[in-house]
C-alpha cells in the first residue's frame, strides 16, 4: 500500500511495522529501500512473511520478530512505527489500547510518528451484513456478526481450506482523539483514506502522531 510505503520513505530510517503479518506492507516497503523490523504473535504469518521477503529478495531489510503489539520485542528507537489493516482492533479495551500506544511511543525517537489506520462500522454497513454469510472472493465466504452494545465484530471466514473467527473491538474517532494524547502522542493528522482526504465521519480512519 502506497502510503505506508511513502510515510516509511519520509521517516529517512528504520521503521517497526507492529502485526506485521504476510508482509503485505513490509515487503513493499523494504523493495522501496527501507529497513523493517515487523513483529507479529503468529509463527505462521511470520513463516509466510519470511519467504515472500526471500522471493522478494529483500530478506535482508527485514527484520521478523515474534511477539505482541502490546510488548513488541524491539530494542532499537526508531522515526516511524506503523499498525496497518486495522491491528488495533484486536485490542479489547482501553487499558489495552493504552499499553499498546504507549509500548509504541518508547521505540520511537522524541519527535517520531506512529501512523495506524482503524475503523467504525456505519448503521449501514451493520444492516446490511449482520449475520449473513456473503462471498467475499470465489470460493470464501465471510460472516459480520455484530454487537453494538459490546462495540464487537465477530468475524467469520470459510473456504475450502477449512474456517476461522476473529474478534474485533472498535472505538469511535472521539475516543482515539482522546487516547493518543494520554499515551504521549499529538495527533497530527486524521485522514478518512489512504488519499489523505480529510476525515468526515467514513468508517476509515487513518491516524499520524507525533511522539511528545
Amino acid at each position: 500500500m502506497s502510503f505506508y510505503v511513502d510515510e516509511a520513505l519520509a521517516a529517512g530510517g528504520e521503521v517497526v511495522e507492529l502485526a506485521v503479518g504476510t508482509g503485505r506492507i513490509a515487503i513493499p516497503t523494504a523493495l522501496a529501500g527501507a529497513h523493517v523490523i515487523g513483529v507479529d504473535s503468529s509463527v505462521g504469518m511470520l513463516e509466510v512473511c519470511r519467504l515472500r521477503a526471500r522471493e522478494a529478495g529483500v530478506e535482508t531489510r527485514l527484520d521478523l520478530r515474534l511477539g505482541d503489539l502490546r510488548r513488541p520485542p524491539v530494542d532499537e528507537r526508531v522515526p516511524l512505527v506503523t499498525c496497518p489493516f486495522r491491528s488495533f482492533l484486536h485490542l479489547r479495551d482501553d487499558e489495552e489500547r493504552l499499553e499498546a500506544l504507549r509500548a509504541a511511543r518508547g521505540l520511537l525517537h522524541p519527535g517520531g510518528r506512529l501512523v495506524f489506520d482503524v475503523f467504525t462500522p456505519s448503521r449501514e454497513d451493520i444492516e446490511e451484513t449482520h449475520g449473513r454469510w456473503l462471498e467475499r472472493e470465489p470460493g470464501i465466504d465471510e460472516r459480520a456478526d455484530w454487537d453494538l452494545g459490546e462495540q464487537t465484530l465477530t468475524l467469520s471466514v470459510r473456504g475450502p481450506g477449512g474456517s476461522s473467527t476473529m474478534t474485533l473491538w472498535w472505538v469511535e474517532p472521539e475516543r482515539w482523539h482522546s487516547l493518543l494524547p494520554e499515551a504521549g502522542f499529538e495527533v497530527l493528522a486524521c485522514y478518512g483514506w489512504f488519499d489523505r482526504r480529510p476525515f468526515a465521519d467514513g468508517e476509515d480512519s487513518v491516524w499520524i502522531a507525533r511522539r511528545k
